[in-house]
């Protein structure tokens, strides 16, 4: 669970070495002794690998600074381990109760979900230290559910639906939970001008002359109808009982009653050893803080409990609205996770406010509120699976970063949150902590880290190691000073008017012969020309700019880099010319963050994979990519993949973002569904991939100008329709058949072509068999039998006369 990892003697020796680079390595520089140091505390400040040696004889006492140096220099030149000041930075545990796996039961009030409960960290500043915080909700957790209803006349058909929500809601939750309440309040607006009707025919019914529904309640701000009970039918009883009213304007009071629904904890019935889930639902927009001046509210809303005996809330005509920031402090401060149940024209402006508001989340609402118990089921399991940590009373002089080890095992460094959780997976997260400076002596601080929405926390106690041990050996009029000045941590600090490493000359003596220990080389100027040679020291001039100093008060304060006319950048200290970054800044000048958080896009990655976080901002490295976090990209080629699976979850509720929350969280490109999918555009990358029923699916993917991604998909994959058998059968039979008749055709037509040209040769031959005939003068044309007989009869008769 919790562990300490002391150095082994391998990694001690490899920090030895890079420390020895790192003095050695680099030319004229040791940060600790061009510091300006003159005692043991000013040392510890100048960076965190900086020690002070307290030893009475060590050295020459030639500087005031020399003692001043890495505790590896120190005992180089003879300063003894006992003696050298190196205070670091450590944490230890002070509360460390194991986690809890089971919530509801005997040990109801003992469930652990945070680990541990209490450390104490002791920092030196600059020198970082870790621990670990694990977190695990448990099964079986008691919930608390405040339904806080929106009563005006638009949602009289929702109230209507949620008559009997309290025994088909509690059946649904005991699903979850053994241990589950439920408590019922309602709102609808100020009952001032411009937000409701005022004039005093409309004083007792609002709707009086509304044709539609011409009897209603008066308009309230907020009305507190029962307390959280486990008798789930009280709650039907009283909505039974509720009738809607009517306000003039759009929007709603809601933020009135939820404020007072979360600070009211006593009337509320709130329980300490419970989630606190409490459910918004309403059809319109809000009333934001500023609105109530409309009506002539100027007071800004105070942040209390103002329910009267009647439970009704009684500051709504004399306060205006409460802010957002109000608003997430109190449900942050109280532990309460508020659900937008909305209707879907609203969705987009609640979704925005969930980002200003930590622990809220939004599901939308049918028009009839049909779907409010599946709704309120789904945005419990959403929070059920997430876990972010908040700081609370956070002191301005620390620094605190962040690395989360979520059921992947993975570590994302800058994150706080994990998401994607099942209830009892147990995520760790890693906490680095670095003090910028020293508070005044005695000063100790805490914070707490505590999970959004659980009642657990870790208190964390600070105490700062600024002070050396060896000033509680601190000797005034020492003689070792001469008995002109105090001996401490192995040096004097002289009285007025007296110099020296052991205050042994007087202001105003000035011997020429040591002229030459104040040139940091011959030929150069006395202390720099920025200061005057006394006792064989430089006194360094008093500047405007900042402080001078150094042996030969070569050094300041106030020469270093700039960005934006800012030292340093304002993240780093001035040494010598050189700007000492503080933790979680590099640079020259200091203006580049380490920070990755702005760099973790929707999928986790740093830069989507497809670059690099430079100072905070992603450089994108993968040719196409753009955006802040390098999530644009339609030319790379994983572009349709991405997009692919928020069409799947999106339009079909398919694929491996299926699950609502982790759809709603990577993918929110516009989607466009259309008839026919243009793709004549040179602009859009065209997307086709086959589904798991062997369809096709296409989409065109774009980024608009405005930077916004679109996708534009086709309503319905394109599948392939199966044949029927029949029409496959007549259509073989019939193809053959006419592949028979279309032969048949072809041979008569060959046939008849071929008797034609045979019987135009025929009577080409006759004709010339005619003509050949005519010509021949042998020839004798025969005498048909018919006159020869005739002939024949014609001469016996002639003969008989004769």
């Amino acid at each position: 669970m919790w562990k300490h990892c002391p150095f082994t003697r391998h990694q001690a020796l490899v920090v030895y070495i890079v420390l020895e680079i790192f003095i050695h390595g680099v030319k004229g520089l040791n940060v600790c002794m061009s510091g300006s140091a003159t005692s043991c505390e000013e040392c510890l400040l100048i960076h965190p690998s900086c020690a002070w040696c307290a030893q009475e004889d060590f050295g020459q006492a030639r500087t005031l600074n020399s003692r001043c140096d890495f505790s590896q220099n120190l005992l180089k030149r003879g300063c003894d381990a006992p003696f050298i000041e190196n205070p670091r930075s450590g944490s230890s545990l002070v509360r460390s109760k194991p986690l809890s796996s089971k919530g509801s039961g005997v040990t109801q009030y003992d469930v652990i979900q945070i680990y541990p409960q209490k450390i104490s960290l002791s920092l030196r500043p600059g020198d970082q230290t870790s621990f670990e915080v694990q977190v695990r909700p448990v099964q079986d957790y008691p919930v608390d559910l405040y339904y806080l209803m929106d009563l005006s006349l638009s949602m009289k058909d929702d109230l209507d639906t949620i008559r009997n929500l309290g025994t088909k809601l509690a059946e649904e939750m005991r699903k979850l939970t053994s241990n589950f309440r439920l408590g019922f309040g309602s709102f609808v607006d100020k009952n001032i001008s411009p937000f409701s009707y005022t004039a005093p025919k409309y004083h007792d019914n609002p709707c009086n002359g509304y044709k539609l529904f011409p009897n209603c309640v008066p308009t309230f701000g907020f009305r507190h109808l029962l307390s959280l009970t486990d008798k789930v039918d009280r709650f039907n009883e009283e909505v039974q009982k509720q009738m809607v009213s009517r306000n003039r304007d759009a929007p709603e009071g809601g933020f009135d009653a939820i404020l007072q629904a979360a600070v009211c904890k006593e009337k509320i019935g709130w329980r300490k050893e419970a989630y606190h889930l409490l459910v918004f639902a309403t059809d319109d927009v809000p009333h934001l803080a500023l609105d109530g001046k409309l009506g002539g509210l100027v007071h800004p809303h105070d942040g209390q409990c103002h329910l009267n005996d009647k439970n009704e809330y009684s500051a709504a005509n004399k306060m205006d609205y409460p802010s957002l920031a109000l608003l997430g402090e109190k449900l942050a401060e109280n532990n309460i996770f508020l659900i937008f149940a909305v209707t879907k024209r609203h969705y987009v402006l609640y979704k925005n406010l969930t980002a200003l508001i930590p622990g809220t989340t939004v599901e939308i609402l049918d028009q009839d509120s049909k779907n409010i118990i599946q709704l309120i089921v789904n945005a419990y399991n959403n929070i059920r699976s997430k876990v972010e940590l908040s700081v609370w009373d956070h002191p301005e002089d620390l620094s605190l970063a962040f690395t989360a080890t979520c059921q992947d095992g993975q570590p994302l460094t800058g994150l706080r949150k994990c998401a994607d959780l099942k209830i009892g997976d147990t995520v760790s997260f890693n906490v680095t902590v670095d003090a910028r400076g020293c508070p005044p002596k005695g000063t100790r601080k805490s914070f707490t880290i505590r999970p959004v929405g659980f009642k657990d926390r870790l208190e964390v106690s600070v105490d700062y190691r600024c002070d050396c041990s060896c000033t509680y050996y601190t000797e005034t009029n020492s003689s070792r000073c001469n008995s002109a000045g105090t001996y401490s941590c192995g040096m004097c600090r002289c009285e007025p008017g007296y110099l020296g490493a052991r205050c042994e000359c007087e202001e105003g003596e000035v011997d020429h012969q040591y002229l030459s220990a104040c040139r940091e080389a011959e030929g150069k100027q006395v202390c720099s020309g920025r200061g005057e040679c006394s006792c064989n020291q430089c006194l360094c001039y008093e500047s405007e700019f900042g402080k001078i100093y150094g042996t030969f008060c070569e050094c300041d304060d106030f020469s270093c880099a700039r960005h934006k006319g800012i030292l340093c950048s304002g993240h780093g200290e001035c040494h010598c010319g050189e700007c000492k970054c503080h933790a979680g800044y590099i640079g020259d000048n200091c203006n580049c963050s380490t920070e990755t958080t702005s760099c973790v896009s929707d999928d986790g990655k740093i830069c989507s994979g497809r670059g690099s976080c430079v100072c905070g901002r992603c450089q994108c490295t993968e040719p196409g990519a753009f955006g802040d976090t390098c999530e644009k990209c339609p030319t790379c080629p994983d572009a349709c993949g991405t997009k692919r699976e928020c069409i799947e979850c999106r339009l079909f509720n398919t694929g491996r973002l299926a699950d609502n929350q982790t759809c709603q969280r990577m993918c929110k490109d516009e989607i466009i569904t259309v008839e026919t999918l243009k793709t004549d555009d040179s602009n859009t990358v065209q997307c086709v991939y086959k589904t798991e029923n062997d369809c096709v699916m296409k989409f065109t993917y774009s980024e608009h100008a405005n930077g916004q991604s679109v996708l534009t998909a086709l309503k319905e994959p394109e599948c392939a329709v199966a044949p029927n058998a029949m029409t496959v059968l007549l259509a073989v039979v019939g193809s053959i058949l006419l592949m028979g008749i279309v032969l048949l055709a072809l041979w008569k037509l060959v046939i008849t072509i071929h008797d034609r040209r045979e019987f135009a040769r025929f009577q080409s031959a006759r004709s010339r068999a005619r003509y050949e005939m005519a010509s021949n003068p042998v020839y004798k044309q025969s005498i048909p039998m018919e006159t020869v007989f005739h002939m024949h009869s014609i001469k016996s008769c002639n003969g008989g006369v004769h």
